[in-house]
């Protein structure tokens, strides 16, 4: 069984979204330092509409080439990777909208070979963090959510 390396997938997409943009500078950036071909995005995305999550995290991973459009089997993972996130953003239920939740979240895809073993391949980590909560101005509390797959 091949081990994880010192700085986890996981771990670095979840330190990328939980800071700010700029609060980490490359060369202090232990976690990512290491993993020079680990590929990564962030973003904002807020929204009702579980979709409209999904798609913005979609198109910034397609848009930076993190994923390529034309190969399902990336798309595929990247999906998936998606949808776990966000099932701990609403605590296993896909329901916003029509539960009138609201979600304010960043985002964070990073790509790369967590494991010692490089037969073990690339993996795909999606983060986000924000919060959720009724769709009135002070009615929201803290949410993240993180999910990873092999491509």
């Amino acid at each position: 069984m091949s081990s994880l390396g010192k700085n986890p997938i996981g771990k670095s997409a979840l330190l990328l979204v939980l800071h700010e943009p700029g609060e980490l500078s490359e060369p202090d950036s232990g976690f990512l330092a290491e993993h020079r071909t680990w590929t990564f995005c962030r973003g904002r995305v807020g929204s009702m509409d579980a979709q409209k999550i999904v798609a913005a995290v979609e198109t910034a991973a397609k848009r930076t080439g993190i994923v390529q459009e034309d190969v399902y089997r990336e798309s595929h993972a990247l999906y998936h990777a998606i949808i776990e996130a966000l099932e701990g953003v609403t605590r296993g239920q896909l329901q916003i909208g029509d539960v009138l939740r609201t979600v304010g979240l960043r985002f964070a895809v990073v790509r790369g070979k967590p494991y010692e073993n490089p037969d073990e391949g690339e993996w795909l980590a999606v983060a986000l963090y924000g919060t959720i909560g009724a769709p009135v101005k002070g009615s929201e509390h803290e949410a993240v959510g993180l999910g990873i797959n092999h491509v």
